[in-house]
């Protein structure tokens, strides 16, 4: 099982490390390595997300998210979305922008560190989305309930999340727009940015996330309407019909997860760029890093972990609020990727210690309950 489902990543890991070596020597192999650690340690929260996500989906649609999926992660956001930064930010092409990355890496760097507050203000705002939607829904199942539950009473109000959300960015905008001005006004502009890619980013998960959510509904009914047409066939000995909106369905949750994936690796690209400013070495280690957190979503899928250890998709959430949080607060303030990658492994370490600690006192009180019930059977026997 683990080697049927780690394979590819397994592979990709080999190959990387070597192509590693023949670019960079040993010190290039060291800085794949390292960079690998660190896409996975901050992007392990993702995986159990997807994979709450994924485990709706069909085993085609799973395989699509393993190979066309990972070309769009690996490719799109770990290779071209750095020299796309770069591009726009300097008004240039891409080919110039390519040569850039190639050629002069420092002002490269530069360049991307220079977009860094309109990525952090698109992925934090997209990521905090998710994180008020989760923590605002009531659910039959709490983990935290001393927070959750007074939220889940106030996320009946409408519009709630996004009105929070929106308060956020205008904070958050003005607060770097004061701080610019303070220190000689070289970056007023980029409040404007802030606030427009922070609006950006509000606007793409309410889209994407709208559509996902209205064709997952859709098929639900299809579903139902499925079921009482199957029994009807029995019963009358016609053939049932075809579910025409599953395909729908999972495209959108499919197109959900890739922008889901995108905003959770603006971290890592970004931190990336602490560690090494050669695009290649940072495309193989980020690479296989992803790789790695997609494979892992699928073996938390076909496992069941999530089912049985409850709490997991809770502490991913808390996870992606605090890397939300941390995003913006990078627009201005520069935090160590260590402590942000601990965050959240902290957080979901968390939840699974308390999902052992549920799943132990229900067996307890199980075998309390059957033993009960044999004393009693014993009791009325004799």
């Amino acid at each position: 099982m683990v080697l049927k489902t780690f394979g590819w990543s397994f592979a990709v890991t080999a190959l990387g490390l070597v192509a590693a070596v023949f670019y960079g020597g040993w010190e290039g192999f060291g800085v794949v390595a390292i960079l690998s650690i660190l896409e996975i340690s901050l992007s392990f929260d993702n995986a159990v997300v997807n994979a709450g996500i994924l485990k709706k989906m069909n085993a085609f649609w799973q395989k699509i998210f393993l190979t066309v999926g990972v070309l769009i992660a690996v490719f799109g956001m770990r290779l071209v979305f750095p020299v796309v930064i770069v591009a726009i930010s300097a008004k240039m092409g891409p080919i110039e922008a390519v040569d850039l990355a190639l050629n002069n890496k420092d002002q490269y760097q530069e360049l991307v560190t220079d977009a860094h507050p309109a990525i952090a203000a698109f992925g934090g705002m997209f990521l905090l989305m998710i994180f008020l939607d989760f923590i605002f829904e009531d659910r039959d199942i709490q983990w935290l309930r001393w927070i959750e539950r007074p939220l889940a009473k106030l996320g009946k109000v409408d519009m709630l999340s996004v009105c929070i959300a929106l308060v956020v960015l205008l904070i958050t905008a003005f607060t770097f727009a004061t701080h610019a001005h303070q220190h000689g006004g070289a970056h007023v502009d980029k409040a404007q940015t802030v606030l427009i890619s922070g609006i950006a980013g509000l606007i793409t998960y309410m889209i994407v996330g709208g559509l996902s959510g209205y064709f997952e509904d859709k098929l639900e009914e299809e579903e139902e309407r499925e079921h009482e047409e199957e029994e009807r066939a029995e019963r009358e000995g016609k053939p049932k019909s075809a579910v025409v909106m599953a395909g729908k369905a999972a495209f959108f949750m499919f197109l959900y997860l890739e922008v889901l994936d995108a905003s959770f690796s603006f971290d890592g690209v970004i931190g990336a760029f602490a560690i090494t400013n050669d695009i290649v070495l940072m495309a193989l280690g980020l690479g296989i890093g992803a790789m790695y957190v997609r494979s892992l979503t699928v073996y938390l899928v076909r496992q069941g972990t999530l089912d049985d250890y409850v709490y997991l998709e809770h502490g991913a959430h808390y996870a992606i609020g605090a890397l939300a949080v941390i995003l913006m607060v990078t627009i201005q303030y520069e935090i160590n990727e260590i402590i942000t990658g601990l965050v959240g492994v902290v957080l979901i370490g968390w939840s699974f210690w308390s999902s052992v600690r549920r799943n132990n006192a229900l067996a307890a009180a199980e075998g309390k309950a059957e033993g009960s019930d044999e004393k009693t059977e014993v009791s009325s026997g004799v």
